[in-house]
């Protein structure tokens, strides 16, 4: 491995031990009051999100082949990751400058400003993915990419979990459902939601709603980017032992 390499997969290393950390008190607090308020929710209110966000996302993860390019298959890690990040701070001022705008506009840009960030969020990990050397035209590298997702978005609780099954994945794959229907939505939207709400909310203040939107947005894509970075690097170091 050359100094660039060398470097990386240490910061991989330090990942890997914050993936499997115990969450702290207060992380253990917000999951308990988050849970009970999901209790008081209706179950046909936890029913119809579950189908939107199942909808939303089949919807970006099965329509976004056309405009992602193919998996990348030269050049060092070093360069594929300058591109990378390239990618990441392209999304990044995208995302913040979507919820500027939706945040400026009350409540109603504001409610539109959610499968607007998701869309971007998919597409980011489409095009890191691809310059990694992945190819998304794979169902199993796409269900990857949803891995991903709830890795960044998740609890504290169900980190480990999901890291594990990341850490894991060429075993993991070869028993994935092959219907996406049987995917665990009704679990994976309430984690995203429960992760990004009192945030998002503020984005529908009037007056704050703006900056809220553009930083929140700004963060997520941040947070999103790095973990993607970390999960491919994980799987990339496995291929070289």
């Amino acid at each position: 491995m050359n100094d660039y390499e060398v470097k990386a997969f240490r910061e991989v290393s330090i990942w890997h031990r914050a993936m499997l950390r115990s969450p702290g008190y207060f992380n253990r607090l917000s999951k308990k009051v988050q849970d009970r308020i999901n209790k008081i929710i209706p179950e046909k209110v936890h029913s119809a999100i579950t189908t939107a966000i199942k909808q939303m996302f089949r919807v970006v993860l099965f329509g976004s082949e056309w405009t992602t390019a193919n998996a990348r298959t030269e050049g060092s890690l070093e360069v594929r990751e300058a591109v990378v990040l390239e990618k990441i701070k392209f999304y990044k001022h995208t995302a913040a400058a979507e919820g500027g705008i939706t945040g400026a506009g009350g409540i109603l840009l504001g409610l539109a400003d959610f499968p607007l960030l998701l869309g971007i969020k998919i597409k980011l990990l489409f095009e890191i993915a691809s310059v990694y050397g992945f190819d998304t035209g794979d169902y199993r590298e796409r269900l990857y990419l949803l891995h991903i997702f709830q890795l960044a978005f998740c609890s504290d609780q169900r980190r480990k979990e999901i890291y594990q099954k990341i850490r894991d994945w060429e075993n993991i794959s070869q028993q994935l459902p092959e219907d996406i229907h049987e995917f665990d939505w009704r679990t994976f939207q309430q984690e995203y939601r429960d992760y990004i709400d009192l945030a998002k909310m503020a984005q529908l203040v009037p007056i704050i709603g703006a900056p809220v939107g553009a930083i929140v947005n700004y963060r997520l894509i941040t947070k999103l980017g790095k973990t993607a970075m970390n999960a491919y690097r994980l799987r990339l170091q496995k291929r070289l032992k």
